[in-house]
């Protein structure tokens, strides 16, 4: 192997290069089908490995994963994980379906596929950022010559599929009707939802599940199971001009025959695949990619329902699967044949059907969610097959959420009903094993016989009752650490090995990137504007406060009534009230510059702008209630801190959402 330097890691212990050599011995490595697709139909890629901004800021940065080139077996990186991080080195521009479809992957989390049309390209999934989309665009315009973009498909309303847009598309083409951008039912509403309502502590998650501070080494960062990573450059959003509303609707773009089949609540609460008559090819959105997905994200998500997502790539068999000859999604590489295109699509059917059924069938005998991932395990039949893999997803929590998903968080043991905080119970559990001094003894020996799972239960609480204690969380950063490099989730061993950075360097502090930005939030419902000043609202803070307020927006014809009472701030839409304490009077588009910080609120009703009716000292009252959520905030005890300054681009927190 060969010796590379990490500052803060630590090299695998013998257990650990023993469980790796037994995966490695256990796993159908002689299938090398997946290395000829992810090859297949290169172009060319270009010289530069990296893609900067306008700035000269690094937003990509596939070269820093080169050192998985050398052809070495990293025994700090599950062989499973190092294969599939191997093969999302593929970088540059291929062709698909001849003359007609092309992708550019390598260029961020998710690929960017163009649909050679009559006289333009159709683009599907423009990316996270408009710096790596406009790159991709670049190149295909170099190869292949310039041709204009006639129309954009969001295949889902996760940040990756979207959030480069403006690179590939000028927003007033689209507003002239001249470029059309086609989504699927809900893609709005949820696009924006989801990176608002819990936004920030989704995107503080996702320094574990996307090893945002992890250096990129064998003992860190190696893959995102996906994709390598997700870009760190400008993130925006071009709502919808045509909305997928029927289960199966057909289009015809510029002479481009389209089926979209809609697949709500699959991978994404708004989500749906492709069907190419002309062509026999199948885009499978993300519902199909190289990995079993997560039924529910690290990051934090709603959890989604294995079952449906079994049922709708059924259908996607039944429907395109058994005449497609091609099927391509928006990660990893495509699948030729009509044989193997089944058996993909079986393998991930059953895989997700099993999970499910699999799961309820332990629980119906009174296996709770605390112990299902240590019962539940996949048919062998399915272990030993590439695609049904859990790279993204781990066998583990997948089927803790399905438990969750039907029976909730709850074990039905009553001591778990009303669970003690870690750090009110910790102090009792260190005093009960003996103090510190006993569980760091007792820690150090698990550890160093490779019972790592055992040393967390007793360092963690050793942990939280004494978080100033280095040496404890330095042994529980090691066990972390030994964990994290066995795991074949690139999710799981990244929260691992960040759970380790954190608790020995904590958090650095800077300027924290937001989770959302100014497309996000002109994309957002009134309603939903409102709902997200509930969450914001300190209810402490507004205990005996109380109010009625008239929301009027005249040029989209909007109202709303809001109120403040019993420290909860509601809103209705299509109502007012009819004595209320303040009417306030905007058009939307106004309404939207305040909020976005182009133009304060205060200066609106300086130049009357906005029009108020009533108390007008109530709005300042209400915004001194509202609380501003910082990123940093600690989650395991002792880090603290806030984010790392801007500057390489792999401490640069993801856009929103991410591929999950």
């Amino acid at each position: 192997m060969t010796e590379h330097f990490h500052p803060l890691g630590k090299q695998p212990s013998a257990v650990t290069v023993a469980a790796q050599r037994a995966a490695r011995a256990s796993l159908p490595f002689a299938d090398r089908r997946d290395l000829d697709e992810a090859r297949r139909g290169f172009i060319a890629a270009p010289a530069a490995r990296q893609i900067l901004s306008e700035t000269g800021r690094v937003v990509w940065d596939l070269g820093s994963y080169d050192f998985l080139l050398d052809g070495q077996e990293l025994d700090s990186v599950h062989p499973s994980l190092q294969r599939q991080a191997l093969l999302n080195m593929e970088f540059g521009l291929y062709e698909v379906v001849p003359d007609r479809i092309y992708q550019v992957r390598g260029f961020d989390l998710a690929n960017i596929t163009f649909v050679r049309s009559d006289t333009g390209w159709i683009v599907f999934d423009p990316l996270t950022a408009t710096e790596t989309a406009a790159a991709a665009l670049a190149l295909v315009t170099e190869q292949l010559g310039e041709r204009p973009v006639v129309a954009v498909v969001y295949s889902h309303s996760h940040g990756d599929h979207f959030g480069g847009a403006h690179g590939v598309v000028d927003l007033q083409a689209v507003r002239s009707g001249a470029v059309q951008v086609i989504a699927p039912a809900g893609f709005l509403e949820h696009a924006v939802a989801e990176n608002v309502y819990a936004g920030n502590a989704m995107n503080r998650r996702m320094f574990f599940q996307y090893g945002v501070l992890l250096e990129r080494s064998p003992y860190g960062h190696v893959d995102q199971a996906i994709g390598k990573g997700v870009a760190s450059g400008n993130v925006g959003l071009i709502p919808p001009t045509v909305t997928i509303e029927d289960d199966l609707q057909e289009l015809v773009v510029d002479g481009v025959r389209m089926v979209f089949q809609n697949t709500p609540g699959t991978e994404a609460p708004a989500e749906m695949n492709t069907w190419f008559p002309q062509w026999n090819a199948f885009w499978a959105a993300e519902n199909v990619t190289a990995t079993i997905h997560n039924i529910y994200t690290l990051r934090g998500a709603l959890v989604r329902d294995p079952l449906e997502w079994s049922r709708q790539i059924n259908r996607a068999l039944y429907m395109f699967g058994r005449q497609a000859e091609v099927m391509l999604s928006s990660h990893t590489w495509p699948r030729w044949g009509n044989e193997r295109i089944q058996e993909v699509l079986r393998t991930q059917r059953d895989t997700y059907a099993h999970l499910n059924n699999g799961v309820l069938h332990l629980a119906n005998q009174g296996v709770t969610i605390n112990e299902i991932h240590n019962v539940y395990q996949v048919p062998a039949s399915l272990d030993q097959q590439w695609a049904a893999r859990s790279y993204h997803g781990s066998v583990a929590h997948n089927s803790r959420a399905v438990i969750n998903r039907y029976l909730g968080y709850w074990d039905g043991n009553p001591t778990t009903l009303i669970p003690l905080s870690p750090r009110r119970s910790a102090p009792l559990y260190v005093e009960m094993m003996g103090g510190a001094r006993a569980i760091l003894d007792r820690a150090r020996s698990l550890v160093d016989d490779g019972e790592y799972l055992l040393a967390t239960e007793i360092l963690d609480k050793l942990v939280h009752a004494e978080p100033d204690d280095v040496e404890a969380r330095e042994l529980l950063a090691d066990a972390f650490e030994q964990i994290g490099y066995q795991q074949e989730s690139a999710s799981v061993r990244n929260s691992f090995l960040a759970g380790a950075f954190e608790l020995r360097s904590g958090l650095p502090s800077g300027q924290a990137p937001s989770s959302t930005g100014p497309d996000l939030v002109r994309a957002l419902t009134t309603g939903q504007l409102l709902d997200f000043l509930g969450i914001r609202l300190d209810s402490s803070a507004a205990e005996g406060l109380s109010f009625v307020v008239n929301l009027v927006t005249p040029d989209n014809g909007e109202q709303f009534v809001v109120e403040l009472s019993n420290g909860t701030l509601t809103n209705l839409g299509g109502f007012l009230a009819e004595d209320p304490d303040l009417t306030i009077t905007v058009d939307r588009a106004d309404l939207e510059e305040a909020l976005v910080g182009a133009v304060p609120l205060a200066q609106q009703i300086a130049a009357g702008t906005v029009v108020l009716d009533g108390d007008g000292s109530l709005l300042e009252a209400f915004a001194a209630l509202l609380v501003d959520f910082e990123l940093g905030f600690e989650i395991l005890p002792g880090t603290g801190g806030a984010y790392p300054p801007p500057g390489a681009a792999r401490a640069e927190g993801p856009g929103p959402a991410g591929g999950d």
